[in-house]
């Protein structure tokens, strides 16, 4: 399993990613505006804010701000206008990094986000620096305890998953194109499979592995990414060993 993915596993599994609902609830509403602003306010016809909306309820979001978020995104309400960027950029040993950010403030995210790096031993880079070093892949993390190798051979495979690593000794990591993410979900709620996660990500086409104090800074910038009100996403191509992230997450 890749370090970024273990990385994001354990933390969805211990309750760390977007711990403060006020803040969680913060990047929902605007994810939600901006897919209602770019795709109309239909989810059945909107995938991504299908899937705004379906993060929204498994945070307890009232339903109320929710509908008044789609307003917002469609013009029916008055509302912040949000703009969606990404940075690229390298953090300790040259790891590749990408932030993807919802902003109201352009130049104030670019400014939060340069010392970040800086702080952390990294620096940002020109658009397109790393990117051509992760794919776009749907991402599912499963406890071992929830299913077999073989039921999710049976299962996902059959609706288009590409690989199902079992490398790790706590979870299975499926993988598939971005197509087939809702296909592959849906599957998997039918057969009753539970999972620990479940996205569309950018994953590494190779690693940088890290340890000692790279590491350990490479971690703290990517926790200070993520806690930035107005970073969505933080993508990166570490390798750490597990016992290093787990005890950097507690």
């Amino acid at each position: 399993m890749s370090g970024h993915s273990r990385w994001a596993g354990i933390k969805h599994k211990k309750g760390l990613i977007d711990a403060k609902r006020g803040k969680s609830f913060t990047r929902i509403v605007r994810e939600i505006t901006i897919a209602a602003k770019i795709g109309g306010g239909k989810p059945e016809s909107n995938p991504r804010l299908r899937k705004a909306m379906d993060d929204a309820r498994e945070a307890n979001m009232p339903a109320d701000n929710i509908k008044k978020a789609i307003q917002r995104g469609t013009g029916e309400l008055p509302g912040v206008n949000y703009e969606e960027l990404v940075y690229e950029g390298y953090g300790p040993s040259g790891v590749a990094v990408i932030v993807e950010v919802t902003t109201d403030s352009k130049n104030r995210t670019a400014g939060e986000i340069r010392r970040a790096f800086s702080l952390h031993g990294g620096n940002l880079g020109e658009t397109g620096s790393v990117g051509w070093m992760f794919a776009s892949k749907g991402i599912f993390v499963i406890e071992k305890s929830k299913a077999t190798e073989d039921q999710l051979m049976n299962v996902a495979l059959d609706a288009g998953a590409e690989d199902i690593n079992s490398d790790d000794a706590e979870v299975f990591e499926v993988t598939c194109p971005p197509a087939d993410f809702e296909k592959v979900k849906k599957a998997l709620e039918s057969a009753s499979i539970p999972w620990v996660s479940a996205e569309v990500t950018m994953l590494p086409k190779n690693y940088v592995k890290l340890s000692g104090a790279a590491a350990t800074s490479m971690l703290a910038l990517m926790n200070e990414l993520e806690e930035h009100d107005d970073v969505k996403t933080v993508y990166a191509n570490f390798d750490i060993p597990k016992e290093i992230i787990e005890a950097s997450a507690k």
